[in-house]
């Protein structure tokens, strides 16, 4: 198996990719908006990736949070809030939020799941500061640590009640970058000591199936290598501080903070630690120069996507189950005056 999550071009699977996959076994798949068209037209192709690999239990992930980081968009799929709104129930009712964040991620999770989607790339554990760039902004679950990993912990819960495994993001930690990682490498020059509260929300939720590294240099850690390519990142601070025994996925290969060609970066990436290679943009020179660079998928990393996939659950739609969970949302989101 290649240690790879590859995205595909369109729709549907072209008969190159639909080769290459079968050859290749990647660790699983990444839609984005143009893979979508239809409810049909999706569950078809999730169903094709399957069928390429003969099992059920498939890791099909995607970027499907609420507000503008959604893949899946209106008017075929609902709109789902940003994680600012519950931050704002939160300083009113924290129960209240917490329940409310659960409805919502569950109701979000039989979504994908009614589109054979079976992972998604959420929660933000990002915990918010005043001046940071806005690429995290609404996103984010709140600027206290305590309260990211609540909620953080809600929404994990909400997707596995639904059949769906949450990955959370972006260790450890994209809450402080001054700029975008899509376009440049940020820089976040805070000491080890201030760097503990970006690490509080990972570690309370260290037994999270997957998780996500950012492509962000922390001199505190490591001078010269981004978190993504950091031995030291991953062993000392993922794997040891933090805790994390899940899934390790990077962040996007093919963004503008990591330089050098995109299967030089895979193979530094599982060099640093990392389990899986995260490569979205559907380049199939890129996907087979990553399978020719990078070694078959390591026996501790096959141990934890196994682990990750026994959370998947029975891909089926509940639109009776759905709605009452939206509803609920609604009502304990409008003791804030929060628009769902």
């Amino acid at each position: 198996m290649v240690p790879a999550i590859f995205g595909l071009s369109g729709p549907r699977l072209t008969a190159d990719e639909r080769a290459f996959f079968a050859d290749a076994d990647p660790a699983g798949y990444i839609l984005f908006g143009r893979n979508i068209e239809s409810r049909d037209q999706l569950r078809a192709l999730t169903d094709d990736l399957r069928a390429i690999h003969g099992r059920e239990r498939l890791l099909v992930t995607i970027d499907q949070e609420g507000g503008r980081v959604a893949r899946m968009k209106p008017p075929v799929w609902p709109a789902f809030p940003t994680g600012e709104a519950f931050d704002r129930l939160y300083d009113l009712a924290p129960a209240s939020a917490i329940e409310a964040a659960r409805c919502n991620a569950e109701a979000l999770g039989l979504e994908l799941a009614e589109a054979g989607i079976s992972s998604d790339c959420w929660p933000v554990l990002d915990v918010r500061e005043p001046g940071a760039h806005d690429v995290i902004g609404d996103r984010a679950l709140g600027a206290e640590p305590l309260r990211v990993a609540a909620l953080g912990r809600a929404i994990l819960d909400g997707l596995a009640r639904a059949g769906v495994v949450g990955v959370v993001k972006h260790m450890p930690g994209h809450g402080r970058a001054l700029a975008d990682s899509h376009h440049e490498l940020p820089t976040v020059t805070a000491d080890a000591a201030a760097l503990e509260r970006d690490l509080a929300p990972f570690r309370s939720l260290a037994g999270a199936p997957i998780g996500m590294t950012g492509h962000i240099l922390f001199p505190a850690w490591d001078a010269e290598r981004p978190a993504t390519l950091s031995p030291r990142i991953i062993a000392e601070i993922i794997r040891g501080r933090i805790g994390f025994g899940g899934l390790l996925l990077t962040d996007d290969l093919d963004m503008a903070a990591l330089q050098g060609p995109v299967p030089e970066r895979a193979a530094r990436a599982l060099a640093a630690g990392c389990d899986v290679a995260l490569n979205c943009w559907a380049r199939l020179d890129d996907m087979i120069g990553i399978a020719r660079a990078c070694p078959v998928l390591r026996e501790d990393s096959a141990a934890r996507l196994a682990a990750a996939l026994a959370g998947i659950g029975p891909l089926v739609a509940d639109p009776a189950r759905g709605a009452a969970l939206v509803a609920q949302r609604n009502s304990l989101l409008a003791l804030a005056g929060t628009p769902a």
